[in-house]
């Protein structure tokens, strides 16, 4: 706790220097910026963290990722037969970590990948944190930062977008057996709550109007999906500008819960069924 500290005062000194004009600081400070990415790739720090109920973005991480792609050269790396050309180097030591990666699965390094993790061929990005026995199934895409608890299971091309830029910015948050459907898109720093199932195709950004069915009053949120909530895509109507008639916008309905089970399997399975839900 007291290197981590220790690490954290280094990084913020480093980004009041590049601040107040210095284009050295980050590469004075270059242990300090690797001790951190270090530090993401073992899990030691995460970019967001859940302290009494409540996420909080440890901007400093936030702020060293970018100091290390400002310190960083590029370079040539080959995997078999392919040639590609980044600053950032892939994750290693897959078989330590008890990690399932098929190929072409592709993990930066200085993101965190729990015990159990199956990459199916899908990409995460460095200063992403994906928990214990989470399935990222293909072409899913894990941005940076983001935030994807454990038991979760991103299905066939989910895109969770990053949200690295600004600091301040809260990434991401898919909390624990949250089940994300077929080709869905969450991005913009919304938060999917524990067990929560979101059907096929529904796409959420901070702005998108996530409408409760399960109230008369229709309750209208944005920005999370409640805890062991089941959503499906859908549209709302509105007047098109100049009076040119009818447009249909993007939204999202809740149309129930999850049952309460010890087994979250059945439970999807219910919720599946008992809602009609594509997956």
């Amino acid at each position: 706790m007291h290197e981590i500290e220790a690490l954290k005062k280094q990084i913020e000194s480093i980004q009041q220097k590049m601040d107040a004009g210095s284009t050295s600081a980050a590469v004075d400070g270059k242990l300090y910026v690797e001790a951190v990415i270090a530090a993401l790739d073992t899990g030691r720090v995460r970019v967001a963290e859940k302290k009494d109920s409540e996420w909080i973005t440890n901007i400093w991480v936030k702020q060293a990722i970018m100091m290390y792609f400002r310190i960083m050269e590029m370079q040539d790396i080959e995997v078999g037969p392919f040639v590609y050309r980044d600053k950032i180097p892939l994750k290693r030591n897959y078989k330590e970590l008890n990690v399932r990666v098929v190929p072409p699965a592709v993990a930066r390094y200085g993101c965190f990948l729990g015990d159990g993790v199956v990459l199916m061929p899908s990409y995460v990005n460095i200063g992403a944190h994906v928990g214990s026995g989470t399935m990222v199934d293909t072409w899913a895409t894990v941005g940076s930062c983001a935030q994807i608890g454990s038991g979760v299971h991103l299905s066939g091309g989910v895109g969770i977008g990053g949200v690295l830029e600004p600091a301040q910015a809260s990434p991401v948050i898919v909390e624990d057996g949250a089940f994300i459907g077929s080709r869905a898109i969450v991005v913009e720093g919304v938060r999917i709550l524990k067990e929560a199932v979101l059907a096929a195709n529904v796409t959420l950004t901070s702005s998108t109007p996530i409408i409760d069915l399960r109230t008369a009053s229709r309750t209208i949120i944005k920005g999370f999906v409640p805890e062991r909530c089941v959503v499906v895509p859908g549209t709302l109507e509105k007047d098109a500008p100049h009076g040119s008639g009818k447009i249909h916008t993007q939204c999202a309905y809740i149309i129930g819960e999850r049952k309460p089970s010890t087994d979250l399997k059945v439970s999807l399975n219910n919720a599946l069924r008992d809602f009609s839900v594509s997956v």
